[in-house]
């Protein structure tokens, strides 16, 4: 009897103990594509979060002294692998919210399978894919990143603008792909351009010559890209580079990033378009980069603007919900994510903390730009695009 006593008070005190334990973190989940087709802009994205995650701790922690923590799941920018990792996450893991994922299938994979039915929010910082605001999401799924509606729109106008008239478009045959060159096509149709050929394309091949072949065959001299630089897309432009046959290039933002010209002669991809979403000009982009330097971070990277606010933003959400719990969050996002408010800018995690602590209203302003999340979760933005000179990629700035 009084071993069993024993053994019961051991355990209670073992509770006792273990359960401010287990409280003291607050978790947030990187459903991050680690592998696959953006891997080389996953590292970055990565840091970017992580950073907005020490930047909380370091100004107190968030709740009543908690500490953020992030849980990475490799996604592998493929629905198949979101699911599971998108599970463990939700159901094993136990976060409270979710930064990601990155590739829209990726977002629409985890999305749907768990972070919905789980009553998780996301916020995706590179989710481009139309098919992300059609979601039956329950006000759940967010993106900070400009849909490929504009992107798209936008990479049209451009050509046009330059005295092109024909093109051909490859595209990886996914979510991410397919509404992009839609979104392209369309609008470069509506403006009195002529798309000769549009070709899909499945990652992972060795060789993609019968696409290319296809699009040549069509008289395209120009050819847009829709896919990744570290997959199908990338092996498409170097066999396109072989080949001889096309006097321009154009890529989305899947092809943008260091490793374009890291791994490439810069003269072959002279004058090589590449369109992506703008950074915010001001005060907010002006905070994120001293809180970027100060890391060794480079605020230029790809989607680091978009994924330091994603974080910064679930955990704002967070402390103005007031727990950890799934439950209000996505209301809390919308109320410190849009006007009115007191502006909050990238960093300032200990003014927002006694702001909200004080019961006045947030807003805060994002380094990726405004972010007023409209009814579907999406933002508004602008279009940038970079043009391959002398080996080096130069921002030629908005497309008006």
């Amino acid at each position: 009897m009084f071993k069993k006593t024993l053994t019961l008070a051991a355990a209670a005190s073992t509770l006792i103990i273990a359960a401010p334990a287990l409280a003291q973190e607050v978790k947030i989940g990187f459903l991050a594509d680690v592998t696959g087709g953006i891997a080389g802009f996953a590292p970055g994205m990565i840091d970017a979060g992580n950073l907005a995650i020490a930047n909380v701790n370091d100004q107190g922690g968030i709740l009543d002294g908690q500490t953020l923590v992030s849980v990475i799941a490799d996604s592998a920018c493929d629905a198949g692998a979101a699911g599971p990792a998108a599970d463990r996450l939700v159901n094993a893991e136990n976060v409270t919210a979710i930064f990601g994922g990155y590739c829209s299938g990726s977002t629409l994979a985890g999305a749907n399978g768990s972070a919905i039915p789980g009553n998780v929010v996301m916020i995706s910082p590179a989710s481009t894919a139309p098919a992300v605001a059609e979601l039956d999401d329950n006000d759940l799924v967010f993106r900070d990143v400009v849909p490929d509606s504009i992107q798209g729109v936008k990479a049209a106008e451009l050509l046009l603008s330059q005295g092109v008239t024909e093109a051909g478009v490859t595209y990886v045959n996914n979510d991410y792909g397919s509404g992009l060159a839609g979104a392209f096509a369309e609008a470069f149709a509506a403006g009195g351009g002529t798309v000769l050929a549009n070709v899909a394309h499945e990652d992972g091949k060795a060789d993609y010559r019968p696409e290319i072949g296809q699009i040549e065959a069509a008289g395209a001299t120009t050819l847009v890209i829709y896919g990744y630089e570290n997959a199908g897309g990338g092996a498409i432009l170097n066999q396109a580079i072989e080949a001889g046959s096309f006097d321009l290039f154009m890529g989305g933002d899947g092809m943008a990033g260091d490793a374009l010209l890291a791994s490439r002669n810069g003269a072959d991809l002279e004058g090589m378009i590449l369109t992506q979403a703008a950074a915010a000009e001001g005060p907010a982009f002006d905070a994120l980069a001293a809180v970027t330097e100060a890391a060794g971070q480079d605020v230029n990277g790809t989607y680091v603007t978009n994924s330091y606010d994603a974080v910064f933003l679930l955990a704002l959400a967070i402390e103005k919900n007031g727990s950890a719990e799934r439950e209000g969050l996505s209301a809390a996002l919308r109320e410190i994510a849009n006007a009115p408010g007191e502006t909050i800018l990238p960093g300032e995690w200990a003014k927002a903390k006694e702001l909200i602590a004080a019961g006045t209203d947030i807003n805060y302003e994002g380094a990726s730009g405004s972010v007023e999340f409209d009814e579907v979760g999406d933002v508004a933005g602008a279009i940038n695009y970079w043009v391959i000179e002398g080996g080096e990629s130069v921002d030629k700035g908005l497309i008006e």
